[in-house]
C-alpha cells in the first residue's frame, strides 16, 4: 500500500524533510506532487524514528511544503532488463532516451546490488584485446580485472574510452561481448559523440548506454554508475556474456556524493569528501569479477580526471587501493601530439601475468614487455642526460636509447583513432622496435626467443 504525507517540515538544497512517517525504508523510491500536478521523484536517503530524508531527483523549485504531497513506493529503485536494452540509450534514471520503445522487462532489478562475495569469485585469467598496444603490450586487461585510467583535464580520455568500447574483444573463449557505457555529468556535447560514435561505428548493436548530462540533478548522478552495474550483472551471470563496464567520469559521481553529503551536514573527510568515500566506491568498484560456475563477467574500466594533476587527491588515491592498477595519461605526451599519452612509466596492471604468455598471447610476451618497458626507461634517462649537460655527454650507446625512445613513443604509444592492433601486431613492433638495439643489451629475454623472433626482425632492420 502506498502511504501518503502532506507533512514537509523543512526544505534545503537537494533535500526534504517528511515528519509523522510509519514504516518507511532506506533507499525508498518517492514521489512528490506539486501542487500544479507535477509529478517528481526521489529517494529516502535516511530514517529517524518518525522522520524521512528524501533526496529529490529534480530540485526542489517550486515545492510548497504545505500543499505539495508526498507518497513513499514501497521499493527501492529497479531497473527494468531484457535482452532488449543492447543497443539502447537511457538517462540517469533507467528510462530511455533514444526514441525506441519502452522496455518490455523480464525481470525488475533493485539497482544497489551486493559486491561480489570474495569465496564465490573466481581469479580472472582470459586475455582482452583492447586494440591498444600500451594496455595489450604493457598492462593487459584480464576478464574480470578493475583496471581504471587516470587522466586529467583536457586530455583525450572521452576519445580512449569510446576506441576501447569499440574495439575490446575476449580472444579464445565462447560467449558474446557486451559493453555498458555510463557517462557521468558531462556535457551536450560529449552525450553527442558517444553516441554519434557508437551509432556510425555500429558499436551501439553490443552496446547498453547510460547518460547523466552536467545540468541534470547531481542525486541522479548517484544512481547512473548502478544502473549500469544492474545491467551488466543481468547480461554476464544472467545471458552468460563477457561484459566491459565503462564509468566516465568517476570525479563527477565524487563531486555529486560531496555536493549532497554537505547538503545533509555530513562530517567532512579529505578535502570535503565524505569519510565514506572509500566504502562508496568499494561499492562500484567491486561489482566487477568473476563468479565460480558463472561463463560470464564483468570488466570494469572506469575513467577519472585527477583535480589539479594531483595522483594524491582523494578520489585517484583510494580507487587505486580498490582497483587492481591503473592507466595514467601525461600532459607532456599530449603536447608533442601523441595519441593515446598514455604514460608507460607510471601505469601498471597487477593482473598482466595472469592473462599473457603461451595459449592466451604468445609465448614470448612477458621477456617482450619487460624488454621494452627497461629500454624505455634507460632512453627517457638518456633525454634527461641530454637536456642537462648536451648532447656531447651522451655516450654511443646512451644514443641508441634516446633513439629508441623517441621511436617506441612515436609507433609504439602513438596510434591512430580508428587504428585496432591485434596483438600479434602489438608483439612484432616491439620485438622491431628492439631490433636496433645491441643484442647485448638484451639481458631481459631469454636467449630462447632471442633466437626464435630476432634474427627475421633484425634482418628487416637491415
Amino acid at each position: 500500500m502506498i502511504k501518503e504525507y502532506n507533512t514537509i517540515r523543512e526544505v534545503a538544497g537537494p533535500l526534504m524533510l517528511v515528519g509523522e512517517v510509519e514504516g518507511v525504508k532506506y533507499e525508498e523510491l518517492v514521489e512528490i506532487e506539486l501542487p500544479s500536478g507535477e509529478i517528481r521523484n526521489g529517494r529516502v536517503l535516511e530514517v529517524n524514528r518518525d522522520l524521512a530524508l528524501i533526496q529529490l531527483f529534480e530540485g526542489v523549485v517550486g515545492v510548497n511544503v504545505f500543499n505539495t504531497k508526498v507518497r513513499f513506493k514501497n521499493k527501492g529503485m529497479e531497473l527494468d532488463v531484457s535482452d532488449d536494452i543492447l543497443g539502447r540509450v537511457f538517462d540517469g534514471q533507467g528510462r530511455p532516451i533514444d526514441d525506441g520503445p519502452r522496455i518490455i522487462p523480464e525481470k525488475r532489478l533493485d539497482i544497489n546490488s551486493s559486491p561480489i562475495n570474495p569465496y564465490a569469485r573466481d581469479y580472472p585469467s582470459e586475455f582482452i584485446q583492447t586494440g591498444f598496444s600500451t594496455i595489450d603490450g604493457l598492462n593487459t586487461l584480464v576478464r574480470g580485472q578493475k583496471l581504471p585510467i587516470f587522466s586529467v583535464t583536457g586530455l583525450p580520455h572521452a576519445r580512449m574510452a569510446a576506441q576501447i568500447a569499440r574495439q575490446a574483444k575476449v580472444l579464445g573463449t565462447e560467449g558474446e561481448f557486451a559493453v555498458v557505457f555510463a557517462a557521468m555529468g558531462i556535457t551536450f556535447e560529449e552525450a553527442q559523440f558517444f553516441r554519434n560514435d557508437f551509432q556510425r561505428t555500429g558499436a551501439i548493436e553490443r552496446t547498453v548506454l547510460f547518460i547523466n548530462l552536467a545540468d541534470d540533478p547531481a542525486v541522479e548522478r548517484l544512481a547512473t554508475p548502478r544502473l549500469a552495474l544492474t545491467a551488466a550483472e543481468y547480461l554476464a551471470f544472467e545471458k552468460d556474456m563477457h561484459v566491459l563496464v565503462i564509468l566516465t567520469d568517476m570525479t563527477n559521481y565524487c563531486e555529486a556524493l560531496r555536493e549532497v553529503s554537505a547538503a545533509r551536514q555530513e562530517v567532512p573527510g579529505r578535502r570535503g569528501y565524505p569519510g565514506y568515500l572509500y566504502t562508496d566506491l568499494a561499492s562500484i568498484y567491486e561489482r566487477a569479477g568473476r563468479i565460480k560456475g558463472k561463463a560470464g563477467s564483468i570488466t570494469q574500466i572506469p575513467v577519472l580526471t585527477m583535480p589539479e594533476d594531483d595522483k594524491t587527491h582523494p578520489i585517484p588515491d583510494l580507487t587505486g587501493y580498490i582497483t587492481e592498477g591503473q592507466i595514467v595519461f601525461s600532459r607532456a605526451l599530449h603536447r608533442r601530439g601523441i595519441y593515446p599519452p598514455v604514460d608507460v612509466l607510471q601505469s601498471l596492471s597487477r593482473l598482466k601475468d595472469k592473462g599473457i604468455g603461451e595459449g592466451k598471447t604468445r609465448e614470448d610476451h612477458a621477456d617482450v614487455f619487460n624488454q621494452l618497458f627497461a629500454a624505455y626507461a634507460r632512453g627517457l634517462e638518456a633525454r634527461e642526460l641530454e637536456v642537462i649537460l648536451g648532447e656531447a655527454a651522451l655516450s654511443d650507446i646512451d644514443r641508441i636509447f634516446y633513439k629508441f625512445a623517441e621511436n617506441f613513443e612515436r609507433k609504439y604509444i602513438a596510434q591512430g583513432e580508428m587504428e585496432d592492433r591485434d596483438i600479434k601486431f602489438t608483439l612484432n613492433l616491439g620485438w622491431e622496435l628492439l631490433s636496433v638495439l645491441p643484442t647485448v643489451e638484451l639481458k631481459r629475454i631469454r636467449p630462447e626467443f632471442l633466437d626464435k623472433y630476432l634474427p627475421r626482425f633484425k634482418k628487416a632492420a637491415q
